[in-house]
C-alpha cells in the first residue's frame, strides 16, 4: 500500500517509519480494546472500593517503578542509533543497572508505605504493594524494547504485547469467572510482566541475538548513568504528577472514591498509547533529519504536534460526547457518576500527546535537565491544586487539577529562550493556526 506523502518527511523515510508506526499502532490498538474490556469487567467484579484498593499499589508502586527504571530506555535507544555494533554491551549494562535499581527500592517501598500508614489509613496491605513493586525487578529485560525501536522493528514489539495483553486478559476474565478473591488479582499484575519479559526474551533469541551474550561495562556503567540520572528523575516526576491525584483521593475520600476515579482514569489514559507509538516510530527519523538538515527537522517537529493536536482534539471531543453513554451502557450504578468527570479529564490527553513529542525534541537537543524541570513544575502544581480541590470538589477537582497541572509542564518552554520557538510552535498548532497556513497554501497551489 502506499503512503501518502506528508509535508517537512522525505517519502523513503516516511514509507520506513510509517511501516514501523503501524506495527506498534496495531499492537497498542488491540492492547487498547483488550484493556478496556478487561478493565471494565474487572471494575465491575470487584466493585469501587475493591477495584479502588486494586488500583492502589498500581498508583503507590509506580513511583518507585519508574525510578528502577533509571531513565534508560530512551537513552539506551539513542546510543543504539548512534553505536549499532556496541548493542551487547549497551545492553548488557543497561540491564544489569535496572536489575539492581529494581531491588534497590524495595526497601524504600517499605519504608514508604508505613509513613503513609501514619498519615492516613490505608485499605491496600504492605503484601499488595511488595507483589506490584518486584515489576521493578522484571521490567530490566524491557531494554530488549530498546533494541527493537533503534532497529525500527515495530512488528516484533507488537507481537510481544498483543500476546501478552491476550494472556493477561484471558486469566483475568477466568478469575472473575471462577469467582476469585481479589488476592488472585492482584498476583495476576506481576504475572502480567513476566509474560511480557518472557516474550520479549524470546523473540529477541529468535531474530538472533542472545541476552547471554550481553556484557556489563563499569565505564559504559558510568556514562549511562550520568547522561541518564535527569530522565530517571523526570520519570519519577511523571509518576508523581500524572498519578499523585490517585493517592490524595485515597487519603482524602477513601478506597470507593478512588475506584470510581480509575475508572475514569482507566477510560482516559488508554489513548496515551497512541502518542508514545507515533513518537517512537519517527524518532530516529527525527533524529537523524537533526544532523543532516536542520530546516527539515524543525518541519517535521512541527508536523509532528499538528498530528497530536489532531488526534488528540478528536478523541477529546468524541470522549466527551460518548461518557455518559459508556457508563450506562457498560458499568454498575455505582460508577455512573464519574462520567462527568470523564469529560474533564479527558482533555488533559491534549496536552500528553503534545508533551510526549516535545520531550523528543528535548532529548534530542540535550535538554535532559529542562525535562526534568518541566516536569516537576507539573507535579507541584498538581499536588497544591489537589491539595485544594479534592476536600471541596472531590474527584471533579481531581480532574480539573490534572488538565491544569499538564497545560502548565507543557508549556513551561515558553519562558525558557532556547525553548521558546518549541512552545511557539505547539502554540500554532493547538490553536489551528498550521492548519489554516496548510488549507491557504493548497488553495493558493490549487489556483
Amino acid at each position: 500500500m502506499k503512503i501518502p506523502s506528508i509535508p517537512g518527511f522525505d517519502q523513503g523515510a516516511i514509507e520506513k517509519y510509517a511501516k514501523n508506526a503501524g506495527w506498534l499502532m496495531i499492537a497498542r490498538v488491540g492492547s487498547l480494546g483488550i484493556k478496556i474490556v478487561v478493565g471494565i469487567a474487572v471494575s465491575n467484579y470487584l466493585g469501587p472500593k475493591e477495584f479502588g484498593v486494586y488500583n492502589y499499589p498500581l498508583v503507590f508502586a509506580t513511583f518507585f517503578i519508574a525510578a528502577a527504571a533509571l531513565g534508560l530506555d530512551g537513552f539506551v535507544t539513542r546510543e543504539l542509533l548512534r553505536f549499532p555494533e556496541k548493542k551487547n554491551e549497551l545492553l548488557g549494562t543497561a540491564f544489569v543497572l535496572k536489575l539492581m535499581g529494581g531491588i534497590v527500592v524495595l526497601p524504600l517501598v517499605y519504608l514508604a508505605y508505613h509513613i503513609a500508614m501514619g498519615m492516613t489509613k490505608l485499605d491496600a496491605p504492605f503484601s499488595y504493594i511488595l507483589v506490584v513493586s518486584f515489576t521493578g525487578i522484571i521490567q530490566a529485560f524491557n531494554i530488549i524494547d530498546s533494541y527493537f525501536q533503534s532497529k525500527a522493528l515495530g512488528k516484533f514489539i507488537m507481537k510481544v504485547q498483543v500476546m501478552g495483553n491476550l494472556l493477561s486478559a484471558a486469566f483475568k476474565l477466568f478469575l472473575i469467572v471462577m469467582g476469585m478473591s481479589l488476592n488472585w488479582f492482584i498476583a495476576a499484575l506481576l504475572m502480567d510482566v513476566i509474560a511480557l519479559a518472557i516474550g520479549y526474551i524470546y523473540v529477541y533469541q529468535k531474530e538472533g541475538g542472545s541476552i547471554f551474550e550481553w556484557k556489563f561495562e563499569s565505564p559504559l556503567a558510568k556514562f549511562l548513568l550520568k547522561n541518564s540520572w535527569p530522565m530517571a528523575f523526570s520519570a519519577i516526576l511523571i509518576s508523581i504528577y500524572m498519578k499523585i491525584d490517585a493517592l490524595m483521593i485515597q487519603g482524602y475520600l477513601g478506597s470507593a472514591q478512588q475506584g470510581i476515579y480509575s475508572s475514569v482514569v482507566q477510560l482516559s489514559e488508554a489513548w496515551y498509547f497512541i502518542p508514545v507509538a507515533l513518537v517512537t516510530a519517527v524518532f530516529p527519523a527525527i533524529m537523524n533529519a537533526k544532523r543532516d538538515d536542520p530546516e527539515r527537522y524543525q518541519r517535521r517537529m512541527q508536523n509532528m504536534y499538528d498530528l497530536m493536536v489532531w488526534i488528540s482534539v478528536s478523541i477529546a471531543l468524541f470522549m466527551t460526547v460518548a461518557s455518559p453513554i459508556i457508563y450506562k451502557i457498560f458499568y454498575t450504578p455505582e460508577y455512573w457518576p464519574a462520567a462527568h468527570v470523564l469529560t474533564i479529564h479527558i482533555w488533559a490527553g491534549i496536552f500528553t500527546f503534545l508533551g510526549t513529542a516535545s520531550g523528543q525534541f528535548l532529548i534530542a537537543e540535550g535538554y535532559t535537565k529542562l525535562s526534568m524541570l518541566r516536569t516537576g513544575a507539573g507535579a507541584i502544581i498538581n499536588i497544591l491544586l489537589n491539595i485544594w480541590w479534592i476536600p471541596k470538589y472531590g474527584i471533579t477537582g481531581a480532574a480539573v487539577a490534572t488538565l491544569i497541572a499538564y497545560f502548565s509542564s507543557n508549556f513551561m518552554i515558553l519562558l525558557v529562550p532556547k525553548t521558546r520557538q518549541q512552545g511557539i510552535m505547539m502554540l500554532k498548532s493547538l490553536l489551528f493556526i498550521t492548519l489554516f497556513e496548510k488549507i491557504k497554501n493548497r488553495g493558493q497551489a490549487a489556483k
